[in-house]
């Protein structure tokens, strides 16, 4: 990320029993997920109670001693946080403090609710008996959904005794995604299951698994800044703002968002002295692809120059523009594999304060403008009404996809809702993703998406009119300054 950011981080559990391996598969891992560019960030769960990091003596334990309840340890290039807390710390909230990686693979934390994979070595005889089992529950077509480890032991032998290294919760779950293992039962079983497997020498073949399944895309950010304004005689880009042109307000913005800053403009010259001021940033200076005024020629422009198929556009005179959402958008357009993601309020769609996937969204954009259209909203509108809204709609999902052969329901999050006939949805704006209906009509499918945005694909735009309810912090004078 080209800043401290606010794009939640994709993570992934590796899990197992006691000298499974995990520290040996989760540092391969890592060190080849970097060699590929990825950003890695990583989460250690230790399961005795108490650990030390500090060093007795140093002037950090020295304050820990004396009885500092959260101690930070910073230094040029590096930084640490040691601190008391009264239970153990959730996994989800862990991850949630570590934005802005390309993935966090996650060490232990069976039970985080992350989607796992399971480690079985055939050196440990407690991974041996796991895999015996999981092999008699795939041949018995118990599904993982059900707690298979208990029906077995209950059938075929006495409970395990208090303290059995071989514990109920530490077996693959509905949540196991992938197997890595050398115990051949373990792989037919995964087979079975229809779960990918791998040997534990197959690094690469499980980095692309992650790669493929768990690393986050990347996105470029474009804010469009024109040129000469009728309105204003002059570039909105340039105009003052608090002591400092405009344009600099919605780059410290939105750089929070972004792994790609673009800047679209019919006078780069005018703005050489972004380089200068954000040197780390790496700002693209693009100029227009046409010559032609209109928000539609905008968009062209960001979505042919964007080297990430993900293209977040936002106005340069959008002062209250939020990272936020935009952070939110992407996830959304990740998550649904929609075309677009785009703000909805009273007023319609909000194009500039969008993101939008580049590969889909191109040659329709294209072929608005063949057709002589240079307003964002004729994209929008076309789209609607290729497709009514009152007819049920799917979403696509990649992972889902992968997994259709599967004998037990997808361990991801599935973007399918249910038939709806409410019109609006109650949802607090800070507590992530509800319910958002996209018509009052039977027969709707209710998708589960951000309360700010709506989501459109080409062909079919899954939100109308009806959510004027809806209210977006992103839209143009909006008095709050709401990140």
């Amino acid at each position: 990320m080209l800043a401290e950011s606010v794009v939640p981080s994709p993570a992934i559990a590796v899990v197992g029993r006691h000298n499974s391996g995990k520290t040996t598969i989760v540092e391969r891992a890592v060190a080849e997920l970097t060699a590929r560019g990825f950003d890695v960030g990583t989460v250690k769960h230790h399961g005795h109670v108490g650990f030390d990091i500090d060093v007795p003596g140093k002037d950090s334990w020295r304050h820990r001693r004396a009885g500092a309840t959260e101690t930070w340890i910073s230094a040029p290039g590096q930084i640490a946080m040691i601190a008391t807390i009264p239970d153990e710390a959730e996994c989800a909230r862990i991850v949630a403090r570590m934005p802005g990686h390309d993935v966090v693979i996650v060490e232990g934390y069976r039970k985080s609710g992350l989607p796992t994979i399971e480690v079985m070595r055939a050196a440990n005889p407690h991974d041996s008996k796991v895999a015996e089992t999981f092999y008699q529950a795939a041949c018995d077509g118990v599904p993982l959904t059900c707690d298979f480890v208990q029906a077995a032991r209950a059938s075929r032998r006495e409970a395990p005794a208090p303290g059995s290294p071989v514990d109920p919760g530490k077996m693959p779950t509905e949540a196991t995604v992938a197997v890595v293992t050398d115990i051949p039962r373990a792989h037919e079983a995964a087979a079975r299951y229809g779960i990918p497997s791998f040997d534990l020498a197959d690094t690469q073949g499980l980095v692309n698994f992650i790669e493929k399944t768990v690393v986050r895309p990347r996105m470029t950010v474009v804010v469009q800044a024109g040129g000469e304004s009728r309105r204003m005689g002059r570039s909105k880009a340039t105009v003052p703002f608090m002591g400092r042109p405009l344009i600099q307000r919605l780059i410290e913005r939105v750089c929070h968002a972004a792994d790609e800053l673009v800047v679209t403009t019919n006078e780069p010259e005018n703005l050489a002295f972004l380089h200068q001021e954000y040197p780390q940033m790496h700002i693209r200076l693009v100029r227009d692809e046409l010559d032609r005024r209109g928000a539609l020629p905008g968009i062209y422009t960001a979505l042919k120059n964007a080297t990430y198929d993900a293209v977040a556009v936002v106005a340069c005179d959008m002062v209250f523009a939020s990272p936020r959402l935009v952070a939110a958008e992407f996830q959304e357009l990740n998550r649904t594999g929609a075309a677009a993601v785009v703000p909805v309020n009273r007023n319609g769609y909000e194009p500039f304060h969008a993101v939008y996937r580049a590969s889909a969204c191109l040659p329709a954009v294209e072929k608005r403008l063949e057709k002589g259209d240079a307003r964002a909203q004729a994209f929008f509108e076309r789209s609607r009404s290729a497709n009514s809204p009152s007819r049920a709609c799917s979403w696509p999902s990649r992972a889902a996809a992968a997994s259709s052969t599967r004998t037990r329901p997808t361990t991801w999050p599935s973007p399918n809702g249910s038939p709806a006939t409410r019109k609006t949805a109650s949802t607090n704006v800070t507590t992530g993703a509800r319910d958002v209906v996209t018509a009052g009509r039977d027969n709707i499918t209710r998708p589960r998406c951000h309360p700010c945005v709506s989501v459109c694909r080409l062909g079919m735009v899954y939100c109308s009119a009806r959510f004027s309810t809806l209210k977006c912090s992103s839209s143009k004078g909006n008095g709050r300054e709401d990140q």
